[in-house]
């Protein structure tokens, strides 16, 4: 099971930035192309992978830059590209502290770097960071494949189907432990985040009343 389950990640891909339309869109097209785009990594096929109330609630939480007469153009596509794969593991005000200074210097073309130009240098490393992660993944079911050994006296009573049961539920362990930790290493820097910009706010208040 495991194996097929990997073997399918190994399957998926990101969206290349070339495949995002160059143009701008209304929501309709919006909501569209992500169903499309990102229907094989939701997990149910009846999922919505962005809705316009989500969109619309980003925009007013300061995590999207507003459309432009109702209209969406390609950094804004890339904003909630980021967006989609955070949500699921940070709070919005999370994302908004990430995301803060990408929208602040590189969207609508501030910068001579480009927020295509930032979205294609992280995913370059997606391949080599798929295929070690994976690897970790294979080597923590490994290890679980040995645990509640026949070996181990305490456990050599125990029937085969109840033998795979415990060792499946010590590798969703070993999973949930990484995640756990990955997920509260994220959350302290979005906390750093936070300070950072509580930090520039103050000193902004203070030069004004100077």
């Amino acid at each position: 099971m495991i194996d097929e389950i990997i073997k399918y990640f190994h399957s998926l891909n990101y969206i290349k930035s070339e495949d995002i339309p160059n143009l701008d869109l209304y929501m309709d097209q919006v909501t569209g192309f992500m169903e499309r785009n990102l229907d094989p990594i939701k997990r149910h096929h009846d999922d919505k992978a962005l809705t316009k109330t989500m969109i619309n609630n980003y925009a007013k939480n300061k995590l999207l830059p507003p459309p432009d007469k109702k209209r969406y153009n390609r950094d804004h596509m890339l904003v909630l590209l980021f967006i989609y794969y955070y949500k699921g593991m940070l709070q919005l005000n999370d994302i908004e502290a990430l995301l803060k200074p990408l929208n602040d210097k590189y969207f609508g073309g501030k910068s001579s770097i480009s927020l295509t130009d930032i979205y294609n240098e992280v995913f370059t490393m997606e391949a080599a960071e798929k295929s070690r992660i994976f690897n970790e993944v294979e080597e923590m079911n490994r290890i679980s494949l040995h645990s509640f050994s026949a070996d181990d006296p305490k456990f050599k009573d125990l029937s085969d189907e109840d033998r795979e049961e415990l060792q499946l539920f010590s590798f969703m362990c070993e999973l949930g432990l990484d995640v756990f930790i990955k997920k509260l290493l994220m959350e302290k820097i979005a906390d750093r985040l936070h300070e950072k910009e509580l930090e520039r706010q103050n000193a902004e208040r203070a030069m004004k009343k100077k």
